[in-house]
C-alpha cells in the first residue's frame, strides 16, 4: 500500500475514533472518562502521551527483529542484526501482577511527547534501519499514535507497522485500524476466566480477546515474510506459558487450532520468571516439563510459522528488561 493510501486511512481513523478524546471506550474497559479536560482511566492514561522508549529491538520474533532463522522451512532470515523500530507507551489497560514490564505499564516510568516528537521518533528509528514500527502496547494512546503516524507518513515513513498488544482490545476499534496496521502481535494470555480475572483484573479477557483476534485475522490473514526472511504482513499470536497453567496453555491453543488457520504465526514462550506482584503460586519459573507438554499440542496445530523459546530460564537467571537502564534489554550495562 503506498504512503498516500495510509494517510487516508488514518485520517479516516482518527475521524471515526474522535468521540473517544472526550467518552473513552477505546478498550474493553470502556471508562468514559473525558480525556481533553486531564481525566485519566483504568489505564492511568489522560490527555498526554507519555513514551518510555523508542529503540532497536532485538528480543523479538526472528521475522521480526531480523536477528536469526525464521522457523520455517526454506524461509531463512540473514544473520543481521537489524531490529524491530520499538516504541514503549507508558500505561497499560490490563493490571498483570507478573508483569516483566511493570515499571512503564503500571509504574508510569515515561516521559510526555508531543505528537511532533514522536512522529520524528518513528523516522529515526527508520533511518537507524529498523525493519519495521514496533507499537508496544499502544491501544490506550491510539489517538495521538494515530496524529504521530500521520505526521510521519507525511515526511516518508514506509515501515511496516506492527500492532503489539495484550490481545484485551476492542474489536470495533480494531476495525478502523484496517489498512493502517500490516503485522498484529496480540497475546492470547488465557482461556479461564477465574484466571485472567486474578491474574490480570480482567475476567472477560477470554472472551474480548477472542473476538479481536478474529478481527485481526480478517485483516490480515496471511504471514507473508520477504526473501530476507522478514514480515511484511500478517499475524502472530503470542502466548506465554505460565508456572502450573499448562492445562489452561492447552486450552488457548485449542481454541486457536479451531479458529485460526495455519497461516497465521504462533509463539510459544517460555520466558516466564517472577516479578512485581506475581502471587505465591507463579513465584517460580517455568519447569521444562510443562513447556514441553504445551510445545507438543503447539507443533501438533500445523503453523506454518511456529516459533519457540529454548529452555525456561533457570531459577535466579534475570531477563526481564530494566527500564531503569540506559538501554532496558542489555542486562550487562550500567543502571
Amino acid at each position: 500500500m503506498d504512503a498516500q493510501t495510509k494517510q487516508s486511512l488514518v485520517e479516516e481513523a482518527l475521524n471515526a475514533l474522535s468521540g473517544h478524546a472526550t467518552e473513552c471506550r477505546l478498550c474493553p474497559r470502556e471508562c468514559g472518562v473525558n480525556r481533553q479536560v486531564g481525566e485519566s482511566g483504568y489505564c492511568g492514561a489522560g490527555h498526554s502521551l507519555r513514551v518510555s522508549y523508542a529503540l532497536l529491538h532485538f528480543g523479538e520474533e526472528p521475522v521480526l527483529s531480523g536477528v536469526s532463522d525464521c522457523s520455517r522451512e526454506g524461509n531463512r532470515s540473514t544473520d543481521r542484526r537489524q531490529g524491530s523500530g520499538a516504541i514503549f507507551f507508558s500505561g497499560c489497560h490490563l493490571r498483570c501482577v507478573y508483569c516483566q514490564n511493570y515499571q512503564i505499564s503500571q509504574e508510569g516510568a515515561g516521559d510526555s511527547l508531543t505528537e511532533e516528537a514522536l512522529a520524528q521518533s518513528m523516522l529515526d528509528l527508520e533511518a537507524q534501519g529498523a525493519a519495521n514500527l514496533n507499537l508496544v502496547s499502544p491501544s490506550h494512546m491510539l489517538l495521538p499514535i494515530l496524529k504521530a503516524l500521520r505526521i510521519a507518513l507525511e515526511k516518508g515513513l514506509s515501515l511496516p507497522i506492527v500492532y503489539n498488544c495484550s490481545g484485551y482490545e476492542s474489536d470495533q476499534v480494531l476495525r478502523s485500524l484496517e489498512g493502517i496496521v500490516d503485522i498484529y502481535l496480540p497475546d492470547l494470555k488465557y482461556a479461564s476466566s477465574a484466571l485472567a480475572e486474578r491474574l490480570s483484573g480482567a475476567p472477560d479477557y477470554f472472551e474480548k480477546a477472542c473476538a479481536a483476534l478474529t478481527e485481526m485475522y480478517c485483516q490480515q490473514p496471511v504471514l507473508e515474510i520477504d526473501p530476507e526472511g522478514l514480515a511484511l504482513r500478517g499475524m502472530i499470536v503470542r502466548h506465554l506459558v505460565l508456572p502450573g497453567q499448562a492445562n489452561d496453555s492447552l486450552r488457548v491453543l485449542g481454541w486457536l487450532g479451531g479458529h485460526l488457520p495455519s497461516s497465521v504465526g504462533l509463539s510459544l514462550m517460555s520466558q516466564y520468571i517472577p516479578c512485581f506482584n506475581a502471587p505465591e503460586d507463579l513465584r517460580r519459573t517455568l519447569k521444562a516439563g510443562e513447556y514441553r507438554r504445551v510445545q507438543e499440542l503447539s507443533e501438533r496445530l500445523g503453523s506454518e510459522f511456529l516459533f519457540v523459546q529454548p529452555e525456561p530460564f533457570a531459577q535466579g537467571e534475570h531477563r526481564n528488561p530494566d527500564f531503569a537502564r540506559e538501554n532496558p534489554f542489555d542486562w550487562r550495562g550500567p543502571r
